[in-house]
């Protein structure tokens, strides 16, 4: 490595961010670039590991301690050829992810760990900036046609892989513009969208059809698609939220947090609002659920100049560090303080939501809630809640927000006219080894296939099934995977 000694005459720093109270004003990303020599030193802390675990914490086997010593010799064209071998998109996951690779860091064991996700950020605008990022286009069309349904990040990574494979690849979107979640689902204050369209540019220029506004299975026949493709992949997400179905869930100002988050982004991009209108705006916002949408949805309120914001969570309060049932290197479900919660909130775990409350008209005004103990039974097994005797009360709010996960994605329309089986937990049933449903040319990934997961986890799911779906039409494959022991038999 570039500087041996660089893990102990350095310290963990990140970039700058502007101040909460500036930043609540606008939509825009706050967090700032790393001075040159700041980034040399970050880089410089990788201790090239004999072992290095960081490998196995990344969903896509990223090369970190590679790209790591690339960037600490300045070598940028280097360092973006060894990142981009493996990620697709390190512009989403340098911004989104909530970076597994550093829980895994070996430095971490007893110091703070390497910013490996802002280096890999600054590794691909600099690429950017620098025009290394180029279309990738294939040297031979193979005369195979496959179409993906969804362009969210697993789309978008099977739509890329597949392509560069040289078969021609068409990607429907159900909504007005690509991306999916990291469109319409990501706010602009963590996820700018001309970051988006850059990419999808870049797609297309690489010869990728992107046709928007073609729901499959309700406006774009299901026919059509299986007549005119050698295979298709259903990448469309895990889009059916979790309900919580207590008394007054129909009130107004009940709301999922994505049908929240969607609208501000459509606003943002100057785009229409279909329906009404949902706005925190001077109002007792409650979040119900304690994750990333979650987490978003208490950034938008502050933004959108809410009276008060208040985050529940039903799972108790997180350690602050690592336990022994949390060793290095598996991810640790410690507390995490978001960038929004920075700008302020009120958060509260063990809580249970038990009604929604109605004023005379029929609007939101109030949460009964109450406080829960959790226990593990002596006897082993799952922990489980009770209510605490005494603790029920009500609490005012105006808009709630439920941010409690996806339980699934949608079977009316496109799954049930393909007649595609579903696993026990709801979604479309193929195994990681050949993303293959029961419909041999029709293949899966993403969320849709594993469930509501990370965006690191989706792009890492396109990419494996891409190469499926490559050796299933031409009976070999040579695009990248994160198991490369495939390379010595070649």
């Amino acid at each position: 490595m570039g500087k041996p000694t660089g893990f102990i005459e350095f310290t963990r720093e990140l970039p700058a961010k502007r101040s909460a109270k500036e930043r609540v004003n606008d939509y825009n990303e706050f967090v700032e670039r790393l001075p040159e020599e700041k980034l040399n030193q970050q880089s410089a802390r990788c201790m090239n590991c004999g072992v290095p675990f960081c490998h196995n914490g990344c969903p896509l086997g990223n090369i970190i301690p590679e790209f790591n010593d690339a960037v600490y010799r300045k070598s940028w064209a280097e360092a973006y050829e060894i990142l981009s071998a493996t990620n697709n998109f390190p512009e989403f996951t340098g911004r989104i992810c909530p970076a597994p690779c550093e829980s895994s860091c070996v430095l971490g064991i007893n110091q703070p760990p390497v910013t490996i996700e802002e280096i890999e950020k600054h590794i691909i605008e600099i690429a950017f900036d620098k025009g290394f990022v180029k279309p990738r286009k294939p040297n031979l069309r193979t005369g195979k046609k496959v179409a993906v349904v969804g362009s969210g990040p697993a789309g978008l990574a099977v739509a890329a892989q597949l392509n560069y494979a040289g078969h021609s690849v068409t990607v429907y979107e159900r909504d007005d513009a690509p991306g999916g979640l990291l469109r319409y689902g990501i706010p602009d204050f963590k996820l700018e969208k001309w970051i988006v369209d850059r990419r999808i540019a870049l797609m297309e220029e690489e010869g990728i059809v992107f046709k928007c506004n073609a729901n499959v299975g309700v406006n774009t026949s299901v026919n059509d698609l299986l007549r005119e493709s050698q295979a298709v992949v259903l990448a469309g997400g895990s889009t059916i939220p979790r309900n919580l179905d207590i008394a007054g869930k129909e009130l107004k100002g009940v709301h999922f947090a994505m049908d929240f988050l969607k609208q501000q982004n459509k606003r943002v991009s100057n785009k229409t609002v279909n329906g009404e209108d949902i706005f925190a705006t001077a109002k007792n916002v409650v979040v119900i659920g304690g994750g990333d949408t979650g987490s978003d949805c208490v950034g938008t309120s502050n933004r959108h100049g809410a009276l008060s914001v208040t985050q529940f969570e039903l799972m108790p309060k997180p350690p602050d560090s690592r336990t022994r049932s949390m060793p290095w290197p598996t991810y640790p479900m410690t507390l995490k303080t978001t960038s929004s919660h920075e700008e302020g909130a009120h958060r509260h775990w063990a809580i249970a939501t038990k009604a929604f409350i109605s004023d005379q008209n029929g609007h939101l005004k109030a949460l009964k809630i109450v406080d829960l103990a959790w226990k593990t039974p002596e006897t082993g097994g799952p922990a489980r809640f009770e209510e605490i005797e005494g603790s029920e009360r009500k609490i005012p709010c105006e808009l709630a927000l439920l941010a409690m996960g996806f339980v699934h994605p949608q079977h009316e329309g496109l799954l049930k006219q393909l007649d595609v089986e579903l696993d026990e937990r709801g979604n479309v049933k193929a195994t990681e080894q050949s993303f293959q449903t029961n419909i041999p040319k029709i293949f899966t990934a993403g969320d849709m296939r594993r469930g509501q997961s990370l965006v690191v986890w989706a792009i890492s799911e396109g990419r494996e099934c891409a190469r499926k779906v490559d050796e299933y039409l031409m009976g070999i494959s040579t695009l990248e995977c994160k198991d490369r022991s495939y390379l010595i038999n070649m």
